[in-house]
């Protein structure tokens, strides 16, 4: 059964009573399938009514040629070299009534490793402007070794029952992202 578990990278949407626009949310989780976190993607935005749908989706497999599997957290009790990070960055384009995202993945060493790696993207590097600068909106590590970074990506009782481990695998394929409107019901 450990086999089959994944670490799962959501994208959620809905339009909570009141608001104009439709708003987003990333939702992290370990399961099996996408089907089986069902329960826990409309706990974990209980202001949207159960009017959750998906827009994107990934089975987080293989980050920056590191292979990623999920193991009992009392298997992982020890120091590791690298964790997996997502950062949100963001930033403007002049003209353009919006600030634009762009979130990732990185492995790294420390939350500091990932931060300057985030900072060297095309995304930060090209959209801002004075008076207006790209910045790192959110910084959270996937990675229950440091639950501080992760308090607020993974649910509690996922923390506490499994770890991420990371294995360098340069040969590894990357991910495929799914995207596209999925309402939770077709899930």
């Amino acid at each position: 059964m450990m086999e089959s578990l994944k670490l799962f990278m959501v994208l959620l949407g809905c339009k909570p009573a009141g608001r104009h626009t439709e708003q987003h949310d990333i939702f992290f989780a370990i399961g099996d399938s996408l089907a089986d976190l069902k329960p826990a993607m409309t706990g974990f935005w209980p202001e949207a009514n159960g009017k959750i749908h998906i827009d994107a989706w990934r089975e987080v497999n293989v980050v920056d040629g590191y292979q990623l599997k999920i193991v009992p957290a009392a298997a992982d009790a020890g120091m590791r070299e690298h964790r997996l990070f997502f950062i949100n960055l963001g930033g403007y384009k002049k003209g353009e009534f919006e600030e634009q995202h762009y979130k990732m993945l990185v492995v790294a060493r420390n939350l500091a490793e990932a931060t300057r790696m985030a900072k060297n993207t095309a995304f930060y590097k090209h959209t801002g402007f004075e008076g207006a600068v790209a910045h790192i909106d959110d910084k959270y590590g996937v990675d229950v070794d440091d639950v501080f970074e992760i308090e607020d990506v993974l649910p509690a009782n996922v923390r506490q029952r499994f770890s991420l481990q990371l294995r360098a695998d340069s040969d590894a394929p990357d991910d495929e992202i799914k995207l596209g409107y999925i309402p939770l019901s077709k899930v």
